[in-house]
């Protein structure tokens, strides 16, 4: 589930930290590291249980109009296409994701007037009424609406980010790159998948988890040679003055010029270049974009970059 871009993300994150304490542990910042990835799976399974919260509620109403001193018609034939999606139904029984929610005791019991204005949001939304209005009905119908209702609805409602900013420090900058994961994950669910069918792995595998420990240690370790390697090419910049976010953009992007042969110095540039759109302004990039640009063609040229493997043409 977490891909190198957000690996690249949360190491950026906890080498500030890591800069910006006394206490310099670099086991106790790895711990961290690998803390704040799993609060991000927590959340993948998190919200995937907001959506049965969500059906919950709206059969509760459904309940309550039915119960009426003198119901309506509609009351008394209510439409029930969203409480019965199929979809959601396959989330209800899943297996991976009951146990998970069971074992980290996960739960939005405590949150009951998010979850009506997420079913008002939802109500009011013209995917909702357009699902519920069409007479038609396929799987693919149920599983599209549920896709628009994490990315349309509950991606973008305020009161879900103050409810998870008090539950986890980690969790609001997580939101938009977890949800693009339910929606991939949803896109393998099918008619016949059944109570075993799997969410996403917290790695695609041990190579991604392995990359995260090295990106990390490696960047500490070799400190003084990136510093060096940051300013000998930007002689013409004080380098006090230079943001230090831009300064460990670079430290990163140049360990993996110098320590990772099996990742493209094209890949790494490119990520780097990526993450610097968040984490700096526009006249940051340039530099940044220049710096590594002129060290990245220092290193081939002195041979200090080695790279082998599959995927590395034009690494002459």
């Amino acid at each position: 589930m977490i891909s190198r871009r957000i690996i690249r993300t949360k190491v950026l994150q906890v080498l500030y930290a890591y800069y910006s304490t006394e206490d310099k542990s670099i086991n106790n910042t790895e711990k961290e590291l690998f803390f704040c990835i799993h609060k991000a799976y927590d959340l993948y399974h998190y919200l995937f249980y907001l959506v049965i919260e969500i059906a919950d509620y709206a059969e509760s109403r459904i309940e309550i109009k039915k119960n009426k001193h003198q119901p309506t018609y509609e009351d008394l034939n209510p439409n029930t296409k969203f409480i019965s999606n199929q979809v959601i139904e396959q989330l209800r029984t899943n297996k991976q994701l009951n146990t998970y929610l069971d074992q980290k005791k996960l739960h939005w019991k405590d949150n009951p007037e998010l979850i009506k204005e997420l079913y008002l949001l939802m109500t009011d939304s013209e995917s909702y009424n357009g699902y519920m209005n069409d007479k038609t009905r396929s799987y693919l119908d149920d599983r599209k609406f549920i896709e628009k209702l994490f990315n349309k609805v509950i991606l973008v409602s305020e009161d879900l980010y103050n409810v998870l900013e008090e539950k986890s420090i980690y969790w609001n900058d997580d939101v938009e790159f977890v949800i693009s994961m339910i929606t991939k994950t949803l896109k393998r669910f099918h008619e016949l998948s059944d109570n075993d069918q799997k969410l996403m792995p917290l790695y695609k595998d041990e190579e991604d988890r392995q990359f995260t420990k090295d990106l990390f240690r490696k960047a500490i370790l070799n400190h003084d040679e990136l510093r060096e390697l940051i300013r000998e090419h930007s002689k013409n910049w004080d380098v006090e003055r230079i943001a230090f976010m831009d300064i460990l953009i670079m430290q990163l992007a140049i360990t993996e010029f110098l320590y990772f042969p099996t990742i493209p110095t094209k890949v790494s540039l490119n990520e780097y270049i990526e993450l610097s759109k968040f984490y700096s302004t526009e006249k940051s990039r340039n530099f940044i974009n220049g710096i590594l640009d002129k060290t990245l063609k220092d290193l081939k040229r002195t041979e200090k970059v080695t790279k082998a493997g599959r995927g590395l043409i034009g690494e002459e």
